[in-house]
C-alpha cells in the first residue's frame, strides 16, 4: 500500500489547514457582504455537458468516469472505447453553474448572484502550481447583460484580495469580441482567430519578434502578420488606437465605461488597464475578459469573463452570465513561501494530565478555552519528546495540570 497521495493531489498538515480555512473564510465572507449567495454542485457532470462545454484546452485534461456493470461490460464487448465514459469530474466551476441555473432558474432571482468555493479537477502534468485536484472561489452574476455587473465583481474581487493580505496588483481587463474584430480588422481570416488568439497570449513571454515568428510558422498571411506588429510598436496598445482601427465600436464603449467606473472605485488602490493580448483560455468567452496580475509575484491570481451562451446550450435560448474567479492554490503557495501569519488567531496549547486526573484537568481547560484554543492529551511516558512535537507542530505552548497552573508558550 502506498502513503504518498496520488500525483497532483496533496495531503495538508493541521497548520495548513488552518491556513486554507482562514482564507477561504475571509474570501467567503467578503463575497457574503456584497451580497452573493452560495450553492454546491455535484464534482460529476454528464460527458456530454463536459464535451459541449467549449472548455478550450481543458477539454483534454477531464478524468472521465467508466460506466458501470453491463453498460460497461456491453462497450467492451463491442469495442466501443468511444463510449466506455457516460460521466467526469468537472474541470471549473462555471460549466456546473450553468447547468445548475438552466435546471433551478424558476426558483432563482433574477439576476442571480451566486459564490461558488469548491475542488475541481484536471488530468494535468503536475508540477509546481499545477495541481490535478485544486480550489477555485468563484463569483458570478447570472441574467444580466449590464456591464455594472463587470465592475461589481472586479470591486467584489479586489476587496476579498486585500481582506486576505494582497494589495500590489493590478486589473487587466479586455473583450474577445473586440480583439476577434481586431484580428479581422488586420487580415486573419475567421477561422484562423483562435490560433492567433493563442499566439498573442504569449506576448508578455516571448515578445513582439516571438509572436511574429510563430506566427509565421503557423502559415498565416505575411501581410496580416505585418498589419498586427504595426499596431503593437507602440506600447502599451490604447483603445484610442484601438478607435482608429475599427471605428465606432459597442465593445469600445463598453471597456471605456468599465474602466472608467472600477477606476473612480478602486481610489488609488490598484490600477486598471486595458490590456489587447488578454484572452483567457475557455472557448466560452463571449465579451469582456479581466485579471488581476500579482505585480510583488508576477503572475495572474484572479481571472474571469463574460459567457453569455454557456447557459443557452442548455436550455435553447441565451442568458448573459459573467465570473471572475480567484487562483485560491496561486494565492495559498504565495502566501505559504512568504511565512504568512493569520491575523488575530487565538492561541493553541495544550493540556497534558494523568489518566486519573482527567475531569478536574477537563474544569481547567474549559477554563483555558475562553483565551485559548485548548487540546487535551493524556501524559506519556516520554513528556520531553512529546512536547518537542508539539512545538514543531502547531501549538503554542502548554500546561501540565497538577503541575502548574501557568501556560508555559514555546
Amino acid at each position: 500500500m502506498k502513503t504518498k497521495p496520488v500525483k497532483g493531489t496533496n495531503d495538508y498538515l493541521p497548520q495548513e489547514v488552518e491556513l486554507r480555512d482562514y482564507l477561504q473564510n475571509e474570501i467567503l465572507k467578503t463575497y457574503q457582504s456584497y451580497g452573493f449567495e452560495r450553492i454546491t454542485t455535484p464534482i460529476l457532470e454528464d460527458a456530454e455537458n463536459l464535451d459541449k462545454s467549449e472548455g478550450g484546452e481543458n477539454l483534454n485534461l477531464i478524468f472521465k468516469v467508466l460506466k458501470r456493470g453491463d453498460k460497461l461490460t456491453k462497450a467492451l464487448d463491442n469495442s466501443d472505447y468511444a463510449n466506455l465514459s457516460d460521466m467526469g469530474l468537472r474541470y471549473d466551476l462555471t460549466l456546473p453553474l450553468s447547468r445548475y441555473y438552466a435546471n433551478n432558474r424558476a426558483k432563482l432571482v433574477s439576476p442571480f448572484k451566486c459564490i461558488q468555493m469548491d475542488r475541481v479537477y484536471r488530468a494535468e502534468r503536475p508540477q509546481k502550481g499545477r495541481l490535478r485536484e485544486f480550489v477555485q472561489c468563484d463569483i458570478d452574476i447570472l441574467g444580466s447583460s449590464s456591464e455594472n455587473c463587470e465592475i461589481e465583481l472586479i470591486n467584489t474581487t479586489t476587496k476579498a484580495l486585500f481582506n486576505i493580505g494582497l494589495k500590489n496588483f493590478k486589473v487587466k481587463i479586455n473583450d474577445r469580441g473586440l480583439l476577434n474584430t481586431i484580428l479581422t480588422k488586420t487580415g486573419f481570416a475567421e477561422e484562423e482567430l483562435a490560433s492567433v488568439c493563442i499566439t498573442l497570449d504569449k506576448l508578455d513571454k516571448i515578445g513582439l519578434d516571438g509572436v511574429r515568428n510563430e506566427l509565421t510558422e503557423k502559415g498565416f498571411a505575411a501581410s496580416a502578420i505585418d498589419n498586427l506588429s504595426s499596431l503593437f510598436e507602440k506600447q502599451p496598445v490604447t483603445l484610442d488606437a484601438v478607435k482608429e482601427l475599427c471605428g465606432e465600436n459597442e465593445a469600445i464603449d463598453r471597456l471605456e465605461n468599465i474602466l472608467s467606473k472600477v477606476d473612480k472605485i478602486s481610489d488609488g488602490k490598484y490600477p486598471v488597464v486595458y490590456d489587447i493580448t488578454l484572452v483567457r483560455g475557455q472557448g466560452y468567452y463571449t465579451g469582456t475578459v479581466f485579471e488581476v496580475e500579482s505585480i510583488d509575484f508576477k503572475g495572474a491570481i484572479a481571472g474571469g469573463g463574460r459567457y453569455d451562451n454557456l447557459i443557452g446550450k442548455f436550455i435553447g435560448e441565451s442568458v448573459p452570465a459573467v465570473g471572475f474567479s480567484i487562483g485560491f492554490e496561486r494565492i495559498f503557495s504565495i502566501l505559504t513561501d512568504n511565512s504568512y501569519s493569520i491575523p488575530d488567531l487565538k492561541k493553541r496549547i495544550a493540556v497534558l494530565y494523568d489518566a486519573d486526573s482527567f475531569y478536574e484537568a477537563n474544569i481547567k481547560a474549559d477554563e483555558l478555552r475562553k483565551e485559548y484554543n485548548v487540546a487535551m492529551y493524556e501524559k506519556p511516558k516520554k513528556v520531553g519528546k512529546f512536547i518537542d512535537k508539539l512545538e514543531a507542530g502547531n501549538c503554542d505552548g502548554f500546561l501540565v495540570f497538577g503541575q502548574s497552573d501557568e501556560v508555559k508558550f514555546f
